[in-house]
This record gives C-alpha cells, structure tokens and sequence, in this order.
C-alpha cells in the first residue's frame, strides 16, 4: 500500500512540478511578475513606504523563491537523468565508442576531471592530425607562374 502511495506522490509531484516549471518560463508569468512588482511600487505611498509593505514583497519574493528552487531542481535532474540514460544508450550502441563513458556521471569531480584532460588531449591530436593531412596537400601544389593569368595564343 505504501509503495503505491508512494508511486502515485511520485507521478502527482512530477506532473506538478512540469506544469509550474513550463507556466514559470512563460512570457505570461514574466509579465505577471512585473506586473506584482509595478502594482507593489505603486501602492508604496498609499502605505507610507512602511516597513509592512516592504516586508510583503521580501517575504513573498522570498517564499517563491524558495519553493521554485525546489521545482526548478526536481525538473533538472528528472531532464539530466534522461540525458544521460539517451547518451549512454548511444554510447553504448556504437560499435567503436569508449564504453568506459557510460555512467561516468556518478564519478567524483577529480576522477571527471582526469577524464575530460585525457577526452581534451585525444582531441587535440585528432585536430592536430587534421591540420597535417591538410596542410599536406598544399604543400604539394606548385606555385603559380608569373603573369598570373592564363596566356592566349596568336
């Protein structure tokens, strides 16, 4: 009982945190913020700039703040976790990919770090040995004639 209890939380929370994370990026909840603002600004004569209306926009900014942190995490790392579970699959499906990748966001930040010099020098060769085979070619072409242009006959 409690498992399903728990699962149907889960789904509830989840659906709820997508609906306020998707309605907090919209253009109208900017505009309504603003709006909260402008209309508290607004009022602040009518109050005497008082300590209680300073205290109503601390308090309330404080606590939306507050709450959104919390969504804004739970939806991150639901979107994180399924990045990596897709990269991972790709990793994973690839015949010649570096198997040793997958789940390496569960590694300690030194251990990324090790990781990330070793990925950033094995690219730097692979740029490096581009440039060669590049730069091998246009050694080869001989230079042009004086004159420039090509010559007509007579």
């Amino acid at each position: 009982m409690r498992r399903v209890f728990e699962g149907l939380m889960r789904k509830l929370f989840t659906k709820f945190a997508n609906g306020v994370a998707e309605y907090a990026g919209s253009p109208f909840a900017f505009i309504a913020c603003v709006a909260f603002v402008l209309i508290w600004a607004v009022t602040g004569p009518l109050f005497g700039f008082s300590d209680t209306w300073q205290l109503a926009i601390n308090t309330s900014t404080t606590i939306i703040t507050f709450l959104m942190v919390f969504l804004i995490q739970n939806t991150q790392n639901r979107d994180n976790g399924a990045l990596h579970a897709k990269l991972d699959e790709l990793i994973r499906a690839m015949v010649d990919a570096d198997n040793e990748f997958i789940g390496i966001e569960h590694l300690t930040d030194q251990e990324l770090k090790l990781i990330l010099q070793n990925v950033e020098e094995n690219a730097h060769r692979i740029h490096e040995e581009r440039k060669r085979r590049v730069e091998k070619p246009k050694a080869k072409r001989s230079p042009p004639k004086a004159g420039g242009g090509p010559t007509e006959k007579a």
